[in-house]
């Protein structure tokens, strides 16, 4: 069982930078696939970013590469997303997840979800 609350939303203008936590609860959060995912109003939830049981792989959604970093510290049971140059698409709720998988995108694969953090970018 593994419990996830995040952190870290909040309102910033556009080309800005925020970076979100996401806290997990349990001894074995080193064994869960991690990701972040995010649903915009009217939309599907959809993956932003994913990274591995030992973080030697990532991967991120075209729509955010070369912008938002994944990444997580075994030691302290955190996940984080670093996000620069942020652009109003960007506004969604976002979602830390988890999943015993080795590797999934899918989101009905995830077991274990947090309550979500609101990030809002304005033009």
């Amino acid at each position: 069982q593994v419990q996830l609350v995040e952190s870290g939303g909040g309102l910033v203008p556009a080309g800005g930078s925020l970076r979100l936590s996401c806290a997990a609860s349990g001894r074995t959060f080193s064994s869960y696939t991690m990701a972040w995912f995010r649903q915009a109003p009217g939309k599907e939830r959809a993956i932003v970013a994913q990274i591995s049981r030992s973080a030697d792989s990532t991967f991120y959604a075209g729509s955010v590469k070369g912008r938002f970093t994944i990444s997580r510290d075994n030691a302290k049971n955190l996940v984080y997303l670093q996000m620069n140059s942020l652009k109003p698409e960007d506004t969604a709720v976002y979602y830390c997840a988890a999943t015993s998988s080795a590797y999934t995108i899918l989101p009905f694969q995830y077991n274990y979800w947090g309550q979500g953090t609101q990030v809002t970018v304005s033009s």
